[in-house]
């Protein structure tokens, strides 16, 4: 690309990736942005159930082409268009401060709930009534990392591909079967009658996590629901499950923000089932 005329910032390939900054548009189109070398690299890797490749379209400037040779040369041989772009058009699309030089236009990759349930998942996070973008793509790197097989997000739940989510997934969002737009009382009753036992993660819970570890109640099939940042799971959503767990506060710390208290109970989760 070393020549190329970098595109117009008034192109309509432009003007569209600027568009799915917005629900609407990422709703309408089925496509969202995945920015930086990371998420890019995971793209070009991941393909949907139908077989086709997730990544469509690739915008990036000349230093991102020589810095990342290996992902751009991946883009193109797996049918991606690539696109030159300035550093000025770059910032128009970008959603960050500082973009780093490649930007990916996607096809949505969510999977059925129905899917879901038919792969005998072991371990799944609930993101229930979630609003906050950044903890919810938090929460899905953390399932990724302590293995999970899925993550549910519920009807209540942000958008899974609002552009923090995304980012903040760090590519987890192309590793791992991710169901959206689920009710909760569907996803917690799909859940148990397959077999999982849902616990909701509160810090109000009658249980402890530290005692269902040493009584050896994790050690099967577990689905943990997740609640809202500030008012963590209402009480019709604590209901539904089979027990309410706390994290145990050691110390003075008044409680765990949603991510790393999400990270303790998967990872608990993890480690009995190994």
């Amino acid at each position: 690309m070393g020549t190329a005329e970098p595109i117009s910032p008034r192109n309509p390939r432009v003007a569209f990736a600027r568009r799915l900054a917005r629900r609407a548009t990422r709703g309408k189109e089925r496509r969202f942005l995945a920015e930086g070398p990371q998420a890019v690299r995971e793209a070009v890797a991941h393909r949907g159930a139908d077989g086709r490749p997730t990544l469509v379209e690739l915008f990036a400037t000349e230093e991102a082409v020589e810095r990342h040779a290996d992902i751009v040369a991946a883009a193109r041989a797996a049918g991606a268009r690539v696109l030159p772009a300035s550093d000025a058009t770059m910032a128009d699309i970008a959603q960050t401060v500082t973009p780093q030089g490649l930007i990916g236009v996607c096809r949505f990759l969510h999977t059925p709930f129905a899917d879901v349930l038919a792969a005998r998942p072991a371990l799944v996070a609930v993101l229930a009534h979630v609003r906050d973008p950044g903890n919810a793509g938090t929460v899905l790197r953390c399932a990724d990392a302590a293995g999970a097989d899925a993550v549910v997000l519920t009807d209540a739940s942000v958008d899974l591909y609002n552009p923090k989510s995304v980012r903040a997934s760090a590519g987890s969002l192309f590793h791992l079967p991710v169901a959206v737009g689920v009710p909760v009382a569907e996803a917690v009753t799909g859940l148990r009658a397959h077999g999982l036992r849902v616990l909701a993660a509160d810090g109000a819970g009658e249980r402890d996590l530290d005692g269902e570890l040493d009584r050896g109640a994790m050690n099967g099939p577990t689905a943990w629901v997740f609640g809202n940042e500030a008012w963590g799971l209402p009480e019709t959503t604590r209901a539904l499950c089979d027990e309410v767990v706390r994290v145990p506060i050691h110390g003075r710390a008044e409680s765990l923000n949603l991510a790393t208290a999400a990270a303790v109970c998967l990872y608990a989760s993890a480690r009995a089932q190994r």
